[in-house]
């Protein structure tokens, strides 16, 4: 059978399918990630029960509260248990937890509802947040002590080398926290911890409220 040459206009026609299908055929882009909404979590009673939190409620480890370093005080998240798809909604009054890959702190009453005895990988979903705040800014934490003296002395070594450096005391734990660094952003925030965590071990972003 003869073939016949196409034409150019022809031509153009088939390019442009071929362009549109290779396009089509792409994968879809990237959904947003929940880089540290998924985690483990834990939970804390006694001895706290009864002390203050961070955002100067009494904590009573029979409601529903959890812990957070980042999310600002007021928050309400539902925490998922990912294994076997129990769920509670919780308010974050207090911060925590400060142990390497763990994300939330849940009270015993929120534990208890999703049948948690002891740590459990989850997912959280952001269900509100306080309508009015002030900008937030981060710093990373790279100690806690129970005596001043100590957290003085790692807070004197920490401004030497990195600058701005300060205690807060956290009454939930009756501890000394040293914090380093004030960023605008908590991306600026991962950037410094990891930095730290390379020179003082564990090193974590928190939100710097405003009483610190």
């Amino acid at each position: 059978m003869r073939k016949h040459p196409l034409t150019p206009i022809a031509t153009l026609w088939v390019a442009s399918v071929i362009f549109l299908s290779l396009v089509s055929c792409k994968s879809k882009p990237a959904q947003p990630t929940q880089d540290g909404l998924t985690g483990i979590a834990s939970w804390y009673g006694v001895p706290f029960n009864g002390r203050a939190t961070a955002s100067g409620e009494i904590y009573d480890m029979e409601k529903l509260t959890a812990a957070h370093r980042t999310l600002p005080l007021g928050t309400v998240v539902e925490v998922n248990r990912t294994d076997n798809g129990l769920k509670v909604q919780v308010k974050i009054n207090d911060r925590g937890p400060f142990v390497q890959g763990r994300i939330i702190d849940l009270s015993h009453a929120a534990a208890q509802t999703i049948s948690m005895p002891g740590i459990a990988n989850v997912q959280l979903k952001i269900i509100s947040q306080p309508a009015t705040r002030g900008v937030d800014m981060f710093a990373v934490q790279v100690g806690s002590f129970a005596d001043r003296a100590s957290a003085e002395q790692l807070r004197e070594q920490m401004q030497a080398k990195f600058g701005t450096t300060r205690l807060v005391y956290r009454p939930g734990d009756q501890t000394w926290r040293v914090l380093v660094g004030l960023e605008p952003t908590q991306e600026r925030g991962d950037v410094l911890a990891q930095q730290l965590g390379n020179k003082s071990g564990d090193a974590f972003v928190v939100l710097v409220d405003s009483d610190q």
